[in-house]
């Protein structure tokens, strides 16, 4: 903590024991307000002078003229002029005014009226701190320019705003747009289900065995039964669970977790959508998620306005087939290989670490390199491999592959589903297959989940299912090229 930092504090601290002294409590209990920032412009209407109202939030400006002072109130919804004077203050309340710092949470009541200069303003007749701030807010200065107002950040290392997310919010107004945006996104989502008849469902976070996705675990301990549990990896298991219960159509939104690197698009914690429908398979819930996204993308241009660029979705998406495309980027029939030579094709590629790589990590990673990354409008990818897809479905007329879609768009991977695999014998066989994969040192394959399996055998019907990544598909609809930027408090290394 540099000096200057330090005298800053101490002055703060310093004001909050005269403020004390005045007899004034420096954090409140609660503020009656009458009206958020936004709907004073209402209130006032086209007249010079108006109704008296009471507002709340932070000083985000300020300049004192001896016996009056301005200043900026800023509340979620907006920001407003204030206008202090000695004479209607009193002594008493014009020596706190000398006392109040930027950043300062405040209330106030008067009546509103109209400057010269046309601006919206509260002239104060009573004021109360609610807050006392003792760490400056990073603002930065702001300037006219052609008429436009300026605004230069003064918390502009990304790392910190990360760190700092109550910092980053407050002092970015345009970052609390976002997150909004993104609330916005969300709720979209829901209604978009709940309007076609889906339950939302919430299943175990910590569960015995992982499963429904390949991905590293992250492992605890329940000391009061003495067993393992993991953090879930994908929500799908407990849901198919459900649609065998009788829900027919069932989603979760949720947060799953994955022991993995962290990039520019990977937390180890992030917020996944899946929802499972009786009786459909993949071709229906392509039409789903085609639908879904053009309401998720609504919900944000109508949150963001023209700030940024929403991608407008043309339907039907352009359809891919996995195995065909990746033998035309190969020039070879890819499937036919054997382990040592998708081992070369993947070194080849630039792939690292493949000497402790699996086959079906080797076909990932080669499709990822050949195909995946050039992907730029948003594309389904047909019939994986079933070695690659153990929950899904064989594909009628080639049981090598599996019914599977993934949505690419920009290189990025948007969504996964499945004719969802409904027969306990054949899903026990890809169970045990994935069971010696983890045996032998793939800590992302899953193990045998007999409970899944006995549900299974009561009678799972047949459904489609789709899990979509939020955060991704958030970065996706605006542009965002870092993950850590569309999560609140993304996962970051020790200070």
């Amino acid at each position: 903590m540099s000096e200057e930092l330090n005298f800053v504090l101490k002055a703060r601290r310093e004001k909050l024991a005269a403020i004390e002294a005045l007899g004034v409590p420096p954090y409140a209990y609660s503020f009656d307000r009458t009206h958020v920032v936004a709907q004073a412009p209402e209130a006032l209407a086209d007249a010079e002078e108006g109704p008296s109202i009471s507002v709340a939030g932070r000083l985000v400006s300020w300049r004192g003229h001896g016996k009056t002072a301005f200043a900026h109130l800023a509340d979620e919804s907006g920001r407003i002029q204030l206008y202090f004077r000695r004479d209607v203050l009193g002594e008493d309340g014009f020596a706190l005014i000398d006392l109040l710092d930027i950043g300062d949470v405040v209330g106030v009541s008067g009546p509103l009226f109209r400057t010269r200069t046309g601006e919206v303003t509260v002239r104060v007749e009573e004021l109360e701190l609610l807050a006392k701030s003792l760490r400056p807010l990073p603002f930065g200065k702001e300037e006219v320019v052609d008429g436009v107002t300026v605004r230069h950040s003064g918390f502009s290392d990304p790392e910190q705003r990360y760190r700092q997310r109550y910092a980053d919010l407050a002092v970015h107004p345009e970052v609390r747009a976002l997150f909004r945006a993104r609330s916005r996104m969300t709720t979209a989502i829901r209604t978009f289900l709940d309007d076609r008849g889906y339950l939302e469902v919430e299943t175990p976070v910590l569960q015995p065995l992982y499963g429904g996705a390949a991905a590293r675990p992250f492992v605890t301990h329940h000391h009061a039964l003495d067993m393992t549990l993991y953090l879930r990896i994908a929500d799908e298991l407990y849901l198919k669970r459900l649609v065998v219960g009788g829900f027919e159509r069932v989603y979760e939104i949720g947060h799953d977790f994955r022991n993995e690197g962290l990039d520019r698009t990977h937390n180890p914690e992030f917020t996944m959508l899946e929802f499972y429908e009786a009786y459909a398979d993949y071709t229906v819930m392509m039409d789903r998620v085609e639908s879904l996204l053009q309401a998720a993308a609504q919900a944000v241009r109508d949150s963001l306005g023209d700030t940024v660029e929403v991608p407008v979705f043309t339907t039907p998406f352009p359809r891919l087939e996995w195995q065909p495309t990746l033998n035309a980027a190969l020039g070879l029939d890819v499937l036919a290989q054997d382990e040592s030579s998708l081992r070369n094709l993947a070194r080849t590629a630039g792939v690292a670490s493949v000497e402790a790589m699996s086959r079906p990590k080797l076909l990932d990673e080669l499709f990822q390199a050949h195909v995946e990354s050039t992907i730029v409008e948003p594309t389904f990818v047909l019939d994986y491999p079933v070695e690659l897809s153990p929950l899904a479905k064989p594909k009628r007329g080639n049981p090598a592959l599996t019914e599977r879609f993934e949505l690419f768009a920009r290189g990025r991977e948007l969504a996964n589903a499945f004719s969802e695999l409904n027969d306990p014998i054949d899903q026990r066989q890809r169970f045990e297959a994935q069971a010696r994969l983890r045996a032998a040192g793939d800590e992302e394959a899953s193990g045998v989940d007999e409970d899944y399996l006995r549900a299974m055998e009561y009678g799972m019907p047949p459904m489609g299912g789709v899990g979509i990544g939020l955060d991704r598909l958030f970065m996706y609809l605006t542009d965002v090229q870092n993950i850590r930027d569309v999560i609140l408090f993304p996962t970051l290394r020790p200070e």
